[in-house]
């Protein structure tokens, strides 16, 4: 990486055309000097490797003499100086600021512009760790929703501290973050550590990349986000899987559900409907409205009268119950997306109705103490409900139903696949879902029923014509 400096001209082959370049006998003296007269002058030199590792071979000219080409030549030397050889960051950021300079036609940086660069005029007091930016950073997180902070002060206390904390923070590399991901996608028996899943670990990453952003963007603290070179594996989502008697048969036998999401048939959706039903459960409304309109579980809990309108047989969506550790906070829906009305059929307003009545008869039997919360789910005394009970309470009717087991977000799976059993255009279920758009609809929801693809497979042969079909000779 010393560079050296050269002649070259600019005179061709008589029998090609092509250049001679730096073989043009012309360019030395009969003692093995450059010419004085002949050619001009460049210099040469190779970078550090650049960030995939490929080699960086640099020259430029022309140079009216060998001193103007050594005088730049020194100033790229006394720029690569600075760095630490061991430091592949710095090293390579070195490079880049020069190869930069160079194809600008620039000044080549200077020692103290790579120092400033590298962060190396900054004692290390100046620079925080990044146990201290994170927790500065959480701290100065407001416009976010409680849940979105939770998550982010929980990667950080349960990962990104432990195995990161002590780094300066413009001394991250994406190495350090990918001993962090080994670390913690790996399981230990000695220490009863359980692996972190791939999509767990991407909702981490997501936290880290967020933080560092800001570092760059608004703090200013490093040049780049070493978090965007970091490659992790694919997270895969569990694609919804129909509980068929063959499934159900082999759950009774060992336990195991084929898929951790699950989702009733339409029979067994009707047969558990039917038994909440006839067990007079005064939540039967709640589960029978999300099982049809696919309303998550804090948006339900969190629905107000004022936004139920069993007139026009529609509902809209603006709050949600959020549950942050144990305790619940009333907030706006998870996106933008998800708010919005939702028309309701017959019976669910029938439903509404008769949920209603109930409502008032507790309310009157328990006078004064009723709690004013306006709204449509509660508990005995008017409160809201918490969605963990909800959820508990939806285990245990699903269980006296003698139904295979599924969550009760997997409801809102139902919804869907009972909504392509009835020939419900993909557009409309995707708006009914408030889902951000019909391709992950599609993506996630389609073939979920086998007899859509059975349906599917029939009509398709059906379109070509046959003299004789082999079915016919069965």
């Amino acid at each position: 990486m010393k560079g050296t400096t050269f002649k070259r001209c600019s005179c061709r082959d008589s029998a090609t055309g092509r250049r001679v370049g730096q073989s043009c006998p012309q360019l030395r003296r009969p003692g093995g000097g450059w010419s004085r007269s002949h050619g001009q002058w460049y210099w040469q030199i190779e970078l550090p490797a650049d960030a995939d590792g490929a080699r960086r071979p640099l020259r430029h000219g022309v140079y009216s003499t060998q001193a103007d080409a050594d005088t730049v030549l020194d100033q790229i030397r006394a720029a690569l100086a600075v760095a630490d050889p061991t430091d592949a960051y710095a090293t390579v950021k070195t490079g880049d600021l020069i190869a930069a300079a160079v194809k600008a036609g620039a000044p080549i940086p200077t020692p103290d512009e790579i120092r400033r660069a590298l962060h190396l005029d900054i004692t290390p007091t100046q620079l925080p760790t990044m146990a201290e930016y994170l927790a500065t950073w959480l701290a100065g997180r407001k416009n976010v929703k409680q849940g979105t902070l939770r998550c982010y002060e929980g990667h950080i206390r349960m990962y990104l501290g432990p195995h990161l904390g002590h780094l300066r923070i413009d001394r991250v590399r994406p190495g350090h973050i990918d001993a962090m991901y080994d670390g913690v996608g790996s399981s230990s028996a000695a220490s009863g550590r359980r692996a972190v899943a791939p999509a767990t670990q991407r909702r981490i990453h997501a936290t880290l990349r967020k933080a560092l952003n800001d570092a760059v963007r608004r703090h200013r603290l490093i040049d780049i986000n070493p978090a965007l070179m970091v490659e992790l594996p694919q997270a895969r989502p569990p694609k919804p899987t129909i509980w068929t008697d063959q499934r159900v048969r082999t759950w009774r036998d060992t336990g195991k559900k084929p898929s951790a999401v699950m989702i009733w048939t339409p029979e067994q959706t009707g047969k558990f409907l039917d038994y909440v039903a006839s067990v007079d459960d005064r939540l039967y409304a709640l589960y029978h409205l999300i099982v049809f309109t696919g309303l998550r579980r804090g948006e339900a809990c969190g629905l107000h009268w004022d936004d139920v309108d069993l007139d026009a047989s529609s509902i809209t969506v603006r709050w949600q119950i959020v549950q942050i550790g144990w305790e619940t906070v009333l907030d706006t829906p998870k996106t933008a997306e998800s708010e919005g009305s939702v028309a309701i059929d017959a019976e669910t307003v029938a439903a509404f109705r008769a949920h209603r009545a109930r409502q008032n008869r507790e309310r009157l039997a328990v006078g004064s103490s009723w709690v004013k919360s306006w709204l449509v789910f509660t508990n005995l005394v008017g409160g809201a409900l918490h969605p963990a009970d909800v959820t508990d309470h939806f285990h245990e009717l699903a269980a006296a139903a003698g139904l295979p087991p599924v969550r009760l977000h997997d409801l809102r799976h139902g919804a869907a696949t009972l909504s392509l059993a009835a020939g419900v255009h993909m557009k409309v279920i995707s708006n009914r879902l408030r889902h951000s758009s019909p391709h992950f609809t599609a993506k996630f929801y389609g073939d979920v029923l086998p007899e859509l693809s059975h349906a599917a497979a029939e009509a398709t042969a059906a379109v070509v014509p046959r003299r004789t079909r082999s079915t016919e000779t069965l």
